[in-house]
């Protein structure tokens, strides 16, 4: 038997900690969609946001504060224990979660997504290279695609977030209360049963794999097949941020329904095309996998063509219908998406260097999805038509098609992977 090969109750650990992670991603979007959904309410109890482009710049100081810190989370989680760090991060940002539900002011509301912003940027590097870190490659986008699963059932359930807000009983002051408080008690238990992936006895050469922050960020940049997944990653998340963040009050301007339908109808359907798109690809490049190394690429690819007509028809639907149809076709695509690019990731950086890349990417990402959001308010203050602005989006994701085919896996990486 080889040193470090994985045991059956490895495996078996190696499932158990998708499932221990798996409401604490629910929970990581849940408490961002609640307000998407909740806008209407938010803005009457709070009369000082007064404008959308205020309430644009307020969900983009959330991104740019969650991007900053992305790779500084990253670099923790890979230096010293994941575990820890998605522990801390939970406890954290359920207090600030708490917190939110008692802001009376437009300024308490832009603190409390600041440190939303701070406390959630270490939790999706550290928990993904945990996973990546447990499944060595036959099942991990599948693995993978199980935990962002998790982060679509969130955001479905914050949809229903606008009923909440409308209920004269609850109200969306409750809604922050209640899921707050639901993450500080997780965070208990969590840290009890979580467990960092086992890993060979530390040695001159193991210790001098970690690298430090300058040259752990030479590495990266210097890695042409990262920074093309960089670019990757990023160009379609200004779509997606927009769909996330404004559709419930797009369906709502657009087609005159109701805050709870429309938060409904806008996160409902396509968040369970998601799901099942990232079951369904993280399936189908586990299998490509076994036929070249590029097959995750290939997989990713078909789920970023699907996004491109699904944003041009999200942007001139004539009807409800239509819309949610278009948005079921996006759902899909990003859900192809999604669940590969840590797996992708994992085959062109080594994994001591997997979190802090992923905090990368999430530092471009989410921050360039800030300057979305708020731009997106901008422009509906100024009457820019839909169409044009989600044309645009579907340009960048044929652009990404091109991008993500031309990434380079490692080969040695996948044999570095066999043999841990």
């Amino acid at each position: 038997m080889k040193p470090f090969s994985r045991t059956s109750s490895v495996a078996r650990t190696a499932w158990v900690t998708v499932a221990l992670l798996w409401p604490v991603a629910l929970l990581n979007y849940l408490d961002r969609q609640m307000l998407a959904a909740m806008k209407f309410s938010v803005m009457e109890d709070i009369p000082d946001i007064a404008l959308d482009a205020n309430w644009g710049y307020m969900l983009g100081q959330f991104k740019w504060v969650y991007a900053i810190l992305s790779p500084v989370g990253g670099y923790i989680a890979d230096r010293f224990s994941r575990r820890y760090t998605i522990c801390t991060s939970l406890f954290v940002w359920s207090a600030v979660t708490w917190a939110t539900g008692h802001v009376t002011t437009y300024e308490g509301l832009l603190w409390t997504r600041t440190l939303m912003g701070i406390s959630e940027a270490f939790y999706i590097p550290a928990a993904l290279a945990l996973i990546a870190d447990y499944h060595l490659g036959n099942t991990r986008s599948r693995a993978v695609g199980v935990h962002q699963v998790a982060i679509y059932c969130g955001v479905i359930a914050g949809g229903f977030g606008g009923y909440i807000a409308d209920a004269p009983d609850l109200g969306w002051r409750v809604a922050f209360d209640v899921t707050g408080l639901v993450g500080i008690l997780y965070a208990v238990p969590l840290l009890l049963l979580l467990r960092d992936a086992p890993r060979p006895p530390a040695t001159a050469e193991t210790v001098a794999a970690k690298p430090s922050p300058g040259s752990a960020a030479w590495e990266l940049l210097v890695n042409g097949s990262f920074v093309l997944l960089v670019l990757y990653f990023t160009l379609p998340a200004l779509a997606g941020w927009v769909v996330r963040d404004w559709m419930p009050a797009i369906l709502k301007g657009q087609f005159g329904i109701g805050q709870g339908k429309a938060g409904v109808s806008a996160t409902l359907f396509v968040n369970v095309a998601a799901l099942g798109g990232a079951l369904l690809g993280g399936w189908c490049a586990d299998r490509a996998m076994r036929r070249t190394m590029r097959g995750r690429l290939y997989v990713s690819a078909v789920g970023m063509a699907l996004i491109i007509p699904a944003l041009f028809g999200v942007g001139n639907a004539v009807s409800l219908g239509v819309a949610v149809g278009f948005l079921v076709l996006f759902g899909i695509g990003w859900g192809f998406f999604d669940c590969n690019n840590m797996p992708i990731l994992s085959q062109i950086v080594r994994p001591e260097l997997r979190a802090t890349a992923y905090g990368v990417m999430n530092l471009v990402s989410i921050g360039c999805g800030g300057f979305a959001d708020w731009g997106f308010g901008l422009m509906r203050d100024r009457q820019v038509p839909l169409n044009v602005i989600f044309g645009t989006f579907a340009c960048t994701a044929l652009v990404s098609v091109a991008l993500v085919l031309l990434i380079r896996p490692k080969p040695h990486l996948s044999v570095q992977d066999s043999l841990r």
